[in-house]
């Protein structure tokens, strides 16, 4: 018996868009749904060594919950290079100036690092309102509740 591996050009056309409303929700859930969608781990023909994930779009970035002192106690750190050139923001900052990538470091931190890595995250579109450009695409909606994942 052989082991059945998709094709590219199956892969390519069987590419599903999601939608992700990330409102009252912590990044966490946020991006651990998001990574299994975009990885493919959903499907039945994933395999690990192909890049058979689907396109995500999430909205209300800017309104993601974080519990506790988070706000003031999560650091993000930068650095150039060079020496004395660390950069640390707090959440609270990160969240005011730049909500979306907040969302998009928590669902970067959960990909593998590999070769796909790249390819999977331009398929991620994050969108700090409620407006998003994907209607063409006729994204399925997903809502995460505190327990469950409900498809609309």
């Amino acid at each position: 018996m052989k082991t059945y591996l998709p094709k590219e050009a199956d892969i390519k056309n069987n590419r599903k868009w999601y939608l992700v409303d990330a409102e009252n929700t912590s990044p966490g859930r946020v991006a651990t749904l998001c990574a299994t969608l975009l990885r493919g781990k959903h499907k039945a023909t994933f395999t690990p060594h192909l890049d058979t994930g689907d396109c995500v779009a999430i909205v209300n970035a800017e309104k993601i919950a974080l519990k506790g002192n988070k706000l003031e106690n999560k650091k993000y750190y930068t650095h150039s290079g060079k020496p004395g050139e660390l950069k640390t923001k707090t959440a609270k900052v990160m969240l005011e100036q730049t909500p979306e990538k907040v969302l998009f470091l928590a669902i970067k931190g959960m990909l593998p690092n590999n070769k796909h890595k790249k390819d999977i995250l331009k398929r991620l579109k994050i969108y700090a309102g409620a407006e998003h450009d994907q209607a063409a695409q006729k994204p399925e909606a997903i809502k995460i509740d505190a327990f469950s994942i409900k498809k609309s």
